[in-house]
């Protein structure tokens, strides 16, 4: 059975992945196809973004794709998906859209709030969030694939693969998801509080938003138990004293 096209930018995509032709070519079904084949039949990949910034939530996503679906379509629908780092915004906004919109396509997303990072650290905060986006898919996975070190506390069994965000489709679906999720909530908070720079630095250590800690003093948003904004606190309540 052949599937229709989901969205009609397909017949006419942007022209995002001209430089695609250059890279080397890899099977991102890889670890999908030998998870079907031990029996597994509802394979999620999942990812992060959001482990390193000074503010802002941290932000996982869980993707699980129709395994039928996936191999008659991939080469069409899905050409040049990849790693999100990988991508340009555009590029990425225009798969996150592709893949919120195809019904073969399952998306879970679960976050960790500032307040948490602050009181479990941010590794315990990140594995929440995992298990929040794994929790929140429509059909629990049987397995998932995951980008990096193995992640505790997950509902089902894993599979954790080094920079799984190039190898696993899956995975790649999972990390633009992610990111492009968490940008977006950057990109609010920026016009709340616009003098910190928030939608062009989403929350990262930049020197443009190191001198706006040092100057305005840290937000409710900020990681208070990240240094420089521990040490921005500090200043911030001397200069007041």
């Amino acid at each position: 059975m052949a599937y229709p096209p989901v969205l009609d930018v397909m017949h006419n995509p942007p022209e995002l992945f001209t430089p695609s032709a250059s890279r080397p070519s890899l099977d991102l079904l890889h670890f999908e196809r030998r998870s079907w084949q031990s029996g597994y039949s509802h394979v999620a990949g999942i990812d992060e973004a959001g482990r390193g910034p000074l503010a802002g939530p941290v932000v996982a996503a869980a993707v699980m794709f129709d395994p039928q679906f996936l191999e008659q379509e991939r080469d069409q629908m899905f050409k040049g998906l990849t790693d999100s780092k990988k991508l340009s915004a555009t590029q990425r906004d225009y798969f996150f859209d592709l893949l919120d919109t195809c019904p073969h396509v399952q998306i879970g997303i679960g976050q960790a709030n500032v307040t948490e990072i602050d009181r479990i650290n941010i590794l315990q905060a990140t594995y929440q969030a995992f298990t929040r986006a794994v929790n929140s898919l429509e059909t629990l996975p049987e397995q998932t694939l995951i980008d990096g070190n193995p992640v505790q506390g997950l509902p089902c069994p894993s599979v954790s693969i080094v920079k799984g965000d190039s190898k696993s489709l899956s995975i790649a679906a999972a990390s633009i998801i992610a990111k492009v999720t968490r940008d977006r909530i950057m990109i609010e908070l920026d016009k709340e509080y616009p003098n910190y720079g928030f939608a062009r630095h989403k929350g990262y250590g930049t020197k443009m938003h190191l001198e706006a800690l040092d100057r305005y003093g840290p937000i409710s948003h900020h990681r208070k138990s990240f240094r420089p904004v521990s040490e921005a606190k500090r200043f911030a309540y001397r200069s007041s004293s």
